[in-house]
């Protein structure tokens, strides 16, 4: 009888058989694999195959094809399927999910695709191309029943076969009892959901590990790295023939220790114009004096911090040369769109959990930003430059 132990660490496998192992009540599809005279039945061959291959396997396609196996033993479901996802959070959090969400469509590309999410990111959600449908979560309050009652109404009359939550928050499992009794088939950690995020380990996991496994135990495989569709819109007329580096230099409010400091950021720029580059900065109308400390220290830098929209800063990280900036949305929206980056972080938060992933991503990080020499960034930006032009 298998067990955790016939397949490598770090594998779904190994990951799914010791969640369950710990289970008062595991997963249904756990008790097949577990079960030899069920395997060995004509309708499930194909699953002993797939397993076969897998035990003691450490590709990761060899494990998604046991979770791909369980779907195929489903009776084909009525076209097309009414599908939702939920990613309600930050905007960093929403870009992170793009690779998740590109995957999920690929794979119910004949399906109706729908997003809850909520009303500060439907626009730029929309303008991804990938959702048949966007609904908006205005998040209700605990004694809120009016609201509750209303979002309530909203997802039991979307009719949905399947749920994928990529929030996987306190707030998302609530909403799977709203839609109890009948809950459709949920991937996620709500309880009793039918596709279960089956790993003990899962809170010490990248994001984009995290969310990728989930979906492979749901049948949803290969989950490529978040990555913008071309956004297409004007660039402001101060960008006209110029190299521009965009600079990212708030965050948080609630965290200003994850700020490299402004007077750091203005040594920067000095350095790239001095080398030809238009220093672009942006970011949110609140950190306009960040800006204003930048073009003190250098007056040649474009200030446009509070004039673009989620959209606009897409296009703005595609034409760019590199972006540097500090642990926040806008650098995932760097990476996502192919943009070399460079994304400053502290001990407030670990890149081993969150930072960026892109085609050229290079992450300083040190306990204290502002003990971070300017000179160590620029010298990663000449690094960073050099290998992207050396790669074509």
């Amino acid at each position: 009888m298998l067990t955790a132990a016939d397949f490598p660490d770090g594998t779904p496998l190994r990951h799914f058989f010791a969640w369950n192992a710990r289970r008062w009540w595991p997963d249904q599809r756990y008790r097949m694999l577990r079960d030899p005279v069920r395997l060995a039945a004509a309708p499930t061959r194909q699953l002993s195959d797939v397993l076969r291959q897998a035990v003691g396997n450490p590709d990761i396609a060899a494990h998604a094809a046991v979770f791909a196996a369980f779907e195929q033993l489903q009776s084909p479901p009525a076209e097309p399927r009414r599908v939702l996802v939920i990613r309600l959070s930050a905007f960093g959090d929403f870009v992170q999910a793009l690779g998740p969400i590109a995957a999920i469509r690929h794979h119910h590309k004949s399906d109706q695709l729908s997003l809850l999410t909520t009303r500060p990111l439907a626009g730029f959600a929309e303008a991804t191309g990938f959702f048949d449908q966007i609904i908006v979560d205005d998040r209700p309050k605990a004694l809120d029943a009016r609201s509750w009652l209303a979002l309530r109404r909203c997802l039991r009359q979307g009719g949905f076969d399947r749920v994928y939550d990529l929030q996987t928050s306190q707030r998302t499992m609530l909403y799977s009892w709203l839609l109890r009794p009948g809950l459709p088939e949920w991937s996620g950690v709500a309880p009793g959901c039918s596709h279960p995020h089956a790993n003990l380990g899962r809170d010490a996991q990248h994001t984009l590990d995290k969310q990728a496994e989930q979906l492979l135990m749901a049948g949803v495989y290969p989950t490529p790295l978040p990555i913008l569709p071309p956004f297409g819109r004007p660039l402001p007329a101060e960008l006209a023939k110029r190299d521009f580096i965009l600079l990212v230099p708030g965050s948080s409010p609630q965290h200003p220790e994850k700020r490299w400091p402004a007077r750091s950021f203005g040594t920067l720029a000095q350095a790239l114009a001095g080398n030809g580059f238009l220093p672009v900065i942006v970011g949110t109308a609140s950190e306009a004096p960040l800006a204003a400390a930048i073009r003190e220290a250098c007056p040649a830098a474009l200030d446009l911090v509070g004039r673009t929209d989620l959209p606009e800063l897409a296009t703005l990280a595609q034409r760019a040369r590199l972006t540097i900036g500090n642990d926040t949305g806008v650098c995932h929206l760097a990476a996502a769109a192919a943009c070399p980056l460079i994304v400053l972080f502290s001990r407030a938060s670990d890149p081993a959990k969150c930072s960026p992933r892109g085609r050229a991503v290079r992450v300083l990080a040190v306990p204290d930003l502002s003990e971070l020499r300017a000179a160590t960034v620029i010298a990663a930006v000449t690094d960073v430059l050099a290998r992207d032009l050396a790669a074509g």
